[in-house]
């Protein structure tokens, strides 16, 4: 049977969702905080696949089940954060009955545009985690978030001066820096999962460079690696940096180190062959991440065993 294919619905503005979500009419046109308890339309199978033209940002309270992200299954007792970037595809399953509580923090690209938050919303991690891993809170932590997200709603409400955008900006990056650190607290107390990940990642790199068509495959690339692992390059690299020091490019380059080390002290191939072997296209390049790691050449670190 064919399997069926589900085309997403594109929501380009806030006032489209209100309107789809049957809610009234947003008090601010690029700005708005949504309580998930006033969404009474959750069947609606329109809504089951979405493109959003615009940040979301949600806490997801009394949430009971499992939620997948990636391959992997988690429990959540407290609060759920996810977060979407505009042009990201957002499919769901629909469930009768289905009650949340939470908000919901919606926020189109030309309200931040001009502002510092614009491009830290590039450069915090967690947008790329939406096939990854979601961000679950303690209740302490939501009390902060539901504090923050209280003065952006009460700004927005408020009458509009020339100050109101410089100041829910500002709110809106605060949100952020602490979702930020929480996340950060996260990736320590998943240390337990997060050395399993280790040891997969151990397993394919090894297996990778023991490959003999690595010369024709060349070095694996970090969205290959992550890929492969169902993580986003970005959560790999912040989950590697927490735990080793080192982003993904660091890590996949002291394995290549590492396998070349042993060739040049227990092969008589010479530093191009080596080269070729591990991947690289040009011997240069080999030496140049040699001497660059290790402060000596390929040859000079094999004359150092002899």
């Amino acid at each position: 049977m064919k399997k069926e294919t589900i085309n997403p619905y594109s929501i380009k503005s806030i006032s489209e969702l209100h309107r789809l979500l049957k809610l009234s009419k947003p008090e601010h046109p690029l700005v708005s905080v949504i309580d998930f308890s006033d969404i009474t339309c959750f069947s609606d199978q329109k809504l089951r696949s979405i493109r959003y033209h615009f940040y979301c940002i949600a806490l997801k309270k009394d949430f009971q089940g499992k939620m997948m992200y990636g391959q992997n299954s988690y429990d959540f007792d407290e609060g759920v954060m996810t977060f979407f970037s505009p042009g990201q595809v957002v499919t769901t399953d629909i469930a009768d009955g289905l009650k949340l509580s939470g908000w919901w923090l919606v926020v189109h690209p030309d309200f931040i545009q001009g502002y510092p938050v614009a491009k830290h919303m590039r450069e915090y991690g967690f947008f790329s985690y939406a096939v990854s891993e979601a961000l679950h809170l303690s209740k302490k932590e939501e009390t902060v978030l539901d504090f923050l997200i209280g003065t952006i709603k009460e700004e927005y409400s408020s009458a509009i001066d020339q100050h109101s955008q410089d100041v829910i900006t500002s709110q809106i990056q605060l949100l952020l820096n602490y979702c930020d650190r929480f996340y950060g607290r996260q990736f320590i107390t998943r240390k337990t999962a997060n050395q399993s990940l280790l040891v997969k990642l151990e397993a394919l790199l090894t297996m990778y460079f023991s490959d003999e068509a690595l010369s024709e495959r060349g070095l694996p690339t970090v969205h290959y690696v992550a890929e492969q692992l169902n993580l986003s390059p970005t959560y790999l690299s912040d989950l590697l940096r927490s735990m080793s020091g080192q982003n993904a490019q660091q890590y996949i380059h002291n394995h290549v180190l590492e396998k070349a080390k042993d060739l040049l002290t227990t092969t008589e191939l010479t530093v191009g062959e080596i080269a070729y072997q591990l991947g690289f296209g040009h011997t240069q390049s080999f030496n140049r991440l040699f001497k660059n790691k290790t402060q000596t050449s390929p040859l000079e670190y094999r004359q150092s065993f002899n």
